[in-house]
């Protein structure tokens, strides 16, 4: 039975506070009104009904998106002829087009459909595609079964991402945001060894080592993505695991904290209206800046592992020690912002970590210190990403606004992906200088837009407590610097 919420949340809280004082202090106001094991009850609850399978999901999409660099050294570049000019590089970028174009669709698409019919429909279409590229004869099928897992991903992300923020106060997002990528992390830097022993499968069935590791892959994903139809969470209002008193809680927090627990409705003017926002952008660039390092690693790690003389077993398994690393030092920053409440300065402190760790792997004098600053860069690219996602969530107010500028976060960082593809050239391996120096320019890049971000939502909240400014045409809103 579903756990339905009153007509109109808004009228549980009283204007003239929400008008008076902070939005996060408000919500800790209205947190008193319930009793605390209460609502650490039910927050446990949403946290072990949504992040678990979610963050499970979220593994399974970096896997299958990266894949292709083991799959490449397990035999796929000599039966695809991917050694060939930038074959490699055109197969990785082509994934990346319909995933960026795809976005602002996908979310509009999931308020619609809601999000269990949405993102089964995404998990199991690019399983499907998964799957098929165990079957390709040739690298131009190869590319065409790359789009289609684009395609079938560019929903999904902006959806997890978007539907996690619904549920949260603002200083609550980036932990559970954390929590969901972090599983991603470590699950993905186990993806090569797992790799590695699918491969050893063959000849069974006549198929190739690489055939295995897509064919498996690929039908572990498509079962997940039926599991997705039974048990993924919906939005607040929607969802039918809470009761109704619980429900109400939720929402009734949401809406002291920032106001928008009621879904606004999405037009193209209203949409047209949140693309002018510059700040939008802004959070987009940056999200385009701490994607580049994270997919450069993704899909040339191994290829750099292999490079130092390393065997192909040991090179599977070398790549799994940095993503553990990532996956600390992601939780850890992602408890130090929302404890302190900041944003921008955690951000730039990691961005500072992948520049230090580029400079390391490229210019460093031998294999062990250049393995080690792929530990930094990993470390600090991997931190990031969930951290502008929160940075975004926390200074934006209405579900229209959320789906837009999510998705074009998202859609930014697949605009990293094609960075990173691109400028990691065969013809500067194994080196990749100029790789390098592209990638820690994205990262000098998202060091200026959070100065430009602070100094103008610090101006602006100044302005909103002296009564001459109204932030985000919510009155008592301040943003998080």
């Amino acid at each position: 039975m579903d756990a339905k919420a009153p007509s109109d949340y808004r009228s549980k809280v009283d204007d003239s506070e929400k008008n008076s004082i902070d939005k996060s202090s408000s919500g800790e106001a209205l947190d008193a009104h319930y009793d605390p094991k209460f609502v650490e009850q039910t927050l446990r609850k949403v946290d072990w009904r949504m992040l678990p399978l979610l963050g499970l999901l979220y593994s399974l999409a970096l896997i299958d998106r990266t894949n292709l660099s083991v799959a490449r050294i397990a035999g796929m570049d000599r039966s695809l002829g991917l050694t060939i000019g930038d074959r490699y590089s055109i197969a990785s970028m082509i994934y990346f087009p319909p995933y960026i174009l795809l976005e602002i669709p996908g979310n509009l698409i999931l308020q619609k459909l809601g999000a269990r019919a949405w993102l089964t429909i995404c998990v199991v279409g690019w399983g499907a595609a998964q799957i098929g590229m165990a079957f390709v004869p040739n690298w131009k099928l190869l590319s065409l079964t790359r789009v289609l897992l684009g395609a079938f991903e560019a929903g999904f992300f902006p959806a997890l991402a978007f539907i996690i923020t619904t549920w949260y106060k603002r200083h609550e997002i980036q932990k559970r945001l954390a929590a969901f990528y972090l599983t991603g992390i470590l699950l993905g830097g186990f993806s090569a060894p797992l790799a590695y022993g699918l491969q050893l499968i063959a000849p069974a069935g006549g198929l190739k080592g690489w055939q295995w590791i897509f064919l498996v892959e690929g039908l572990l994903t498509v079962v997940l993505g039926l599991v997705t139809w039974f048990f993924v969470a919906d939005f607040p209002q929607k969802n039918k695991f809470l009761t109704e008193e619980q429900t109400k809680m939720i929402l009734d927090r949401v809406e002291a904290d920032r106001g928008d627990s009621v879904p606004d409705e999405v037009t193209p003017r209203v949409v047209g209206k949140h693309l002018l926002d510059p700040f939008l952008w802004s959070f987009g660039l940056m999200a385009m800046s701490a994607t580049m390092p994270a997919y450069a690693i993704g899909f040339f790690v191994v290829i750099l592992l292999q490079s130092m003389g390393f065997s192909i077993r040991d090179t599977l398994l070398l790549t799994t020690p940095p993503y553990v690393a990532a996956a600390i030092s992601t939780f850890f920053f992602a408890w130090l912002s929302d404890k302190t409440r900041k944003r921008a300065l955690w951000l730039a402190v990691q961005t500072l970590m992948t520049i230090v760790g580029l400079m390391v792997t490229g210019y460093g004098k031998g294999n062990g210190v250049r393995y080690f600053g792929l530990f930094l860069t990993n470390m600090g690219a991997s931190g990031s990403i969930p951290g502008v996602l929160a940075y975004n969530a926390n200074n934006i107010v209405s579900h229209s606004k959320r789906s837009v500028s999510t998705a074009v976060i998202i859609a930014f960082g697949g605009i990293g992906g094609i960075f990173a593809t691109l400028v990691y050239r065969q013809k500067d391996f194994p080196g990749y200088i100029p790789g390098v120096w592209a990638t820690m320019a994205c990262q000098f890049l998202m060091l200026l837009l959070l100065a430009v971000n602070t100094f103008v939502f610090t101006r602006r909240n100044k302005l909103a407590r002296e009564g001459k400014r109204i932030n985000e045409g919510t009155p008592g809103f301040y943003y998080t610097i």
